[in-house]
């Protein structure tokens, strides 16, 4: 499995029932997840969460909120910085099991040898796959249909005090972006995606994971670089193995431009024992 052990600032406290129990700094929030199908292990922890993610039976949900919380907070991976808040849909702007794949990336990045390489993130939300290559030493084109996502990105990144050329922002439908890109003769040194399992680009456009991931990737392929780094896929669909990862990223790149395919399960570690799965990651690098 690729494991995100690597926080202070965040953890998984306890899982169970249906959901999980988590310290966002100082903060611990209870939300829910599908897959914690045992009872927790540590019942007296739930007590101290300082707000509760209450699911409708319309969709969607409420926060409960125990005490008074900032409409936002600032938390650390390494020497990175986000800002995260409860938002409407249960999410807090951060999806910390991505630090697996951001400590991948910087070291490609950081052990090859290009100068400044480019790098495409497509359906980048609030940037943090975008902050780690960046300042890995990577220029990245940043791709998200939500403005109001590429808005908190760019607030991430002035946070970070990251040099503003390092960064091209694009409010986008990805795959119209991808398309453009081929027409204009771009290429990438890495890629990376996180598409969603279901959404509407800012068109309408309807997007089924299903459907529509293999031919954004095969697209996607013709914008690597000859000597490219990188190709990052992660899904957080039910039902998508980490095995149709590794068929996608085997059958597309490597008869091309060679390289090896790693396909496995995202996980955090739990405090009070095991891990949680978290989707998965399917990734190409160059030989």
């Amino acid at each position: 499995m690729f494991l995100a052990d690597n926080w202070n600032d965040y953890a998984v406290l306890d899982t169970g029932n249906g959901e999980k129990l988590e310290r966002w700094g100082d903060i611990v929030l209870e939300r829910p997840d599908p897959q914690t199908i045992w009872p927790p292990i540590s019942p007296s922890a739930w007590k101290k969460a300082d707000a509760v993610y209450h699911r409708s039976e319309r969709g969607g949900g409420d926060w409960a909120f125990h005490r008074k919380l900032p409409d936002r907070w600032i938390i650390r991976y390494g020497s990175l910085a986000f800002y995260v808040r409860p938002t409407g849909f249960k999410h807090t702007g951060l999806f910390p099991e991505q630090a697996a794949n951001w400590d991948w990336m910087q070291k490609v990045i950081r052990d090859s040898q290009k100068e400044r390489p480019r790098i495409l993130n497509l359906f980048g939300y609030t940037g943090g796959a975008t902050l780690a290559c960046v300042q890995a030493g990577a220029h990245v084109t940043h791709v998200d249909a939500a403005k109001g996502m590429v808005q908190w990105a760019k607030e991430n990144a002035l946070l970070n005090h990251l040099p503003e050329d390092r960064f091209r922002w694009i409010v986008e439908d990805a795959q119209n972006f991808v398309e453009r890109e081929i027409r204009r003769g771009h290429a990438y040194d890495g890629i990376l995606m996180d598409p969603p399992s279901y959404g509407r680009g800012p068109g309408g456009e309807v997007w089924k994971l299903e459907d529509k991931l293999f031919p954004l990737v095969e697209k996607s392929v013709h914008l690597l670089s000859q000597d490219a780094l990188f190709f990052l896929i992660n899904s957080y669909t039910t039902g998508f193995q980490a095995s149709v990862l590794s068929n996608l990223l085997s059958r597309l790149i490597l008869p091309d431009h060679g390289g090896t395919v790693d396909a496995q399960e995202l996980c955090l570690p739990v405090q009070s024992g095991g891990v949680l799965p978290c989707g998965c990651s399917g990734r190409w690098e160059h030989a």
